[in-house]
């Protein structure tokens, strides 16, 4: 096992990896950009090192600065967490270079799956069934041939894309160009690389995916699938839960089936998660995080499991210690987002006041949040995240609904209102929504919450 880690991240993330190293004994080292010198990872880690300004593209994103506090720390092994840097080969081909264990898959398998329209091909290739759609469009004259091929509406999306940027719907031909433009244009800002394809836009799918575990002996297993349908207009989730409820058992079976398939097919190692849009009974592969999840927390809540421990022994060189039939989900978990944004999902910035987390029997906190924290506008808003497990889904729903009234983090508008009101919606309640439910919910329900 390893003896020193640096967490190549901030917030929550950096705090949850924190308390698993130090479970198994590693010792750990924060990095922290000059805003974040205050922050609880900072505070909780055995060491730290300021690794620049606010700026993430001059702190987080900073590989060189990155690399030289861990090897002047000695550490042994970097966790990406994720965002930032964690799904960046060539940070994983840096850290190894300098004797560093990159925790995560090999550089080979994140820039592979990190390129999405390349890993459509791949699972393809491994008989996974993908949306239709293009390959790489050259122009905007190639994306009106693909369109007219698979037909209206369609979605482009950045090859390098993820948190829903660069991702840009399309109804009619004429919307076609402008939308290119835009979505090669934040593609670019984004992630430095605008290259575009297209995917056939299905009328009101889900959107689940599979947790998959993989070691270096080829050992690869499912840990269930969460439905993350409730999403922002940006297409960046909001709630999830386990296991997807309104689910048949057929199809359940199949989307573990395939998630374990597409892992082999990769040679993969790690935590990860196959994506899917799903639509009555058919499910098309949309893509793989080669990181962990924001939303990893209600699959361990159900099935018992703590994915950044086993990610730390997999990166370590030890087997899995679960095999398939050990993996059993047992009742049922939901995770809110608690983002410093308002009801319309504008960021918000400021210092917390009172801060007032929940508890109680079947509720976690994932969070970095205490009064006096600085909400900086540089870096993602989550400040907390609130899981509750009940013997049933009805039961979770109660559960978090009660947590949520608990919940108080003054100075900076939050999204506790917003969840208040999805756990209210009959709709959700009755299980199944679609990705277009919390737009439909609409934010004045939500802002009078």
């Amino acid at each position: 096992m390893f003896k020193k880690v640096l967490i190549a991240n901030r917030g929550e993330i950096a705090v949850r990896v924190n308390r698993a190293a130090h479970e198994l004994g590693i010792a750990t080292v924060a990095i922290f950009s000059e805003p974040d010198r205050a922050s609880l990872h900072v505070r909780n880690a055995d060491e730290s090192f300021c690794v620049g300004p606010g700026a993430a593209a001059r702190s987080y994103l900073n590989i060189p600065n990155i690399i030289s506090a861990a090897l002047i720390s000695g550490a042994d092994a970097v966790h990406p967490g994720y965002g930032f840097l964690a799904e960046n080969a060539r940070f994983a081909e840096i850290c190894a270079d300098h004797g560093l264990c990159f925790v995560g898959p090999a550089p080979e398998t994140i820039a592979q799956m990190g390129d999405k329209a390349t890993a459509k091909a791949i699972m393809r290739d491994a008989k996974v069934p993908t949306t239709p759609g293009s390959d790489i469009l050259a122009s905007v004259s190639d994306a009106f041939v693909a369109a007219r091929a698979v037909g209206y509406p369609v979605m482009l999306k950045a090859t390098a894309g993820g948190g829903g940027k660069g991702m840009r719907a399309v109804n009619v031909p004429d919307d076609l160009e402008s939308a290119f433009m835009v979505a090669q244009a934040e593609a670019e800002a984004n992630f430095k690389d605008g290259r575009l394809y297209l995917e056939k836009l299905l009328e009101q799918p889900r959107h689940i995916e599979v947790q998959v575990l993989g070691d270096t002996f080829g050992n690869v297993v499912h840990v269930g699938e969460r439905d993350c349908s409730v999403q922002k207009p940006s297409h960046q989730k909001l709630v999830e839960e386990a296991p997807a409820p309104v689910l048949g058992d057929a199809l359940r079976t199949k989307l573990h089936r395939i998630a374990v398939a597409a892992a082999r097919a990769v040679g993969y190692r790690s935590a990860g998660t196959l994506e899917f849009l799903v639509s009555g009974d058919d499910a098309f592969f949309m893509e793989m995080n080669t990181r962990i999840q924001v939303e990893h927390s209600v699959t361990e809540m159900v099935y018992g499991v703590d994915l950044v421990r086993e990610q730390l022994r997999i990166a370590a060189g030890e087997k899995l210690e679960l095999a398939q039939r050990d993996l059993v989900a047992r009742g049922h978990a939901i995770e809110c987002r608690i983002n410093a944004e308002g009801a319309d999902f504008t960021p918000a910035a400021g210092t917390l006041g009172d801060v007032a987390l929940p508890g109680g029997f079947g509720v976690r906190v994932d969070s970095h949040a205490y009064a006096g924290l600085v909400v900086s506008p540089f870096y993602d808003a989550l400040l907390a995240k609130i899981i509750a497990h009940g013997r049933t889904r009805d039961e979770a729903i109660e559960r978090m609904s009660a947590a949520l009234a608990d919940t108080h983090l003054g100075g900076v508008k939050t999204t506790v209102a917003t969840c208040a009101a999805v756990m209210r919606d009959e709709r959700f309640r009755a299980g199944g929504v679609a990705i277009d439910f919390l737009p439909a919910l609409g934010t004045a329900a939500a802002a009078s919450a």
